[in-house]
């Protein structure tokens, strides 16, 4: 009897053990689904696809969701206060008091799914329409680029889509902070929010007189030649280059406009744990480190110091890694946007740069612009303070699809979890097949 007794015991330590682990490992699900806000806006619409989705999403292995509820317009899906609602994309409207996020929240926590809202920061406009907060009200808001050597409010370089504010800009980062508190307030049971878009848009912007002023100040120097003692498109004959060239004041100036973005991530940081201390902040950003210094942003952890890399040292100052706010994070979402999946395929590529669209990129045959390589890199110079989600864009492969999967599978076995970026490219390229096996591939 004692030994049958002994034998209960220990089988339910082993139960119990068990069921800790599987617990365990439930609650480390770092795998999200992404819903970008206008590529689904009609699919959204409805709530049964909203279910349909997520228990699709669940049934693949993925614990989170994220949602996008501010759009680069500077609207938001949701009622507010504060920013203008997105009440119609492309012939589709929906009616204020339609809560598509308050619909995702019930259904996802139905199903054991983490939801998450995205919100993109400092985008305000969208270019190709002429549409958004910018085109609004907001107008002086606005990023000044110094494009092609002349000064040129972003809004009217149609080749950008992405009408992005200054970020610099008192007035604009109070009235962020005030749409992602007001946003904090309405949903506190959402699980998390995302920053998105919290830079600059690109090393062109922002030249306007306020952030020259800013500058002086914060650097203690008087800028006589500006913008070129920052950024210079003239040679010395005068002549327009074919691109730009750093100036004198550069690196002082790449240092400043990262500790804006650093402070106003700090502030927006504490604003949102007052209202919600159990609030899983996030953020995503590109993963290529080597040159995202061109949109103002330091996503790496304080301890990383790219001052003690040579190649770095072109653009960085010893105090640069003062900028890093990767200890504010929960989680990062790292862009692992790219046509090469291993670092041999660099090694292959001859050449070869594959397809690169994202701010900030260059076309250099570095590790860095693969999926393996540019994992490697988010991981080192995060230092282990935040889980890195290796983030893999579907249309990045459009053409031929066949290196999907194995992207997805290689983000899993190098980082903490995966992201896909969008549910919409799985539906119209039909690969959720392939998803699916490049999840599993990923546990063998």
């Amino acid at each position: 009897m004692r030994m049958i007794k002994t034998f209960l015991a220990a089988f339910a330590a082993l139960a119990l053990l068990i069921s800790c682990k599987s617990t365990e490992k439930e609650a480390v699900n770092h795998n999200y689904m992404w819903f970008d806000c206008e590529a689904n806006y009609a699919t959204l619409s409805h709530p049964d696809s909203i279910r349909y989705y997520l228990q699709k999403s669940k049934d693949l292995g993925f614990g989170n969701v994220v949602v996008d509820v501010k759009s680069i317009m500077g609207e938001v899906l949701y009622d507010s206060e504060i920013a203008p609602y997105m009440g119609d994309w492309e012939g589709v409207e929906r009616a204020r008091d339609y809560d598509m996020l308050g619909y995702f929240i019930e259904y996802g926590h139905e199903m054991g799914l983490k939801v998450f809202g995205s919100l993109n920061v400092f985008a305000g406009g969208h270019n190709y329409f002429d549409r958004g907060v910018v085109y609004m009200d907001k107008a002086a808001w606005q990023s000044i680029c110094y494009h092609n050597g002349v000064l040129t409010p972003i809004s009217e370089i149609k080749s950008n889509y992405n009408c992005m504010m200054n970020p610099s800009n008192p007035e604009v980062q109070e009235y962020q902070i005030e749409i992602l508190k007001e946003f904090a307030r309405k949903y506190p049971e959402v699980d998390g929010l995302i920053f998105d878009r919290v830079r600059y848009d690109g090393i062109t912007a922002d030249f306007s007189e306020l952030s020259k002023k800013q500058f002086e100040e914060y650097a203690g120097v008087t800028v006589e030649n500006f913008p070129e003692d920052i950024l210079s498109w003239y040679d010395e004959e005068g002549k327009l280059r074919d691109t730009w060239v750093l100036g004198k004041y550069a690196k002082e100036w790449i240092e400043w406009r990262a500790m804006v973005i650093h402070d106003f991530v700090e502030k927006a940081h504490a604003a949102l744990k007052e209202i919600n201390p159990d609030l899983i902040i996030g953020d995503y950003t590109g993963a290529w480190y080597p040159t995202y210094w061109q949109l103002g942003v330091n996503w790496a952890s304080q301890e990383y110091d790219p001052y003690q890399v040579p190649q770095y040292q072109s653009w960085a100052t010893e105090d640069y890694h003062k900028s890093g706010y990767a200890e504010m994070l929960d989680v990062y979402m790292t862009g692992l946007y790219y046509t090469f999946i291993t670092k041999d395929d660099v090694d292959k590529a001859t050449g070869v740069v594959g397809q690169r669209s994202e701010a900030g990129m260059d076309n250099s045959l570095t590790y860095c612009y693969s999926v393996e390589g540019g994992a490697e890199i988010a991981k080192e110079i995060t230092k282990g303070v935040v889980p890195v989600i290796g983030s893999i864009y579907v249309e990045q492969y459009l053409g031929d699809f066949t290196p999907f999967g194995p992207a997805v599978t290689q983000a899993l076995k190098s980082t903490d979890g995966v992201m896909i970026f969008d549910i919409v490219h799985l539906n119209k390229h039909k690969l959720w097949d392939e998803l699916e096996a490049a999840m599993k591939n990923a546990e063998e």
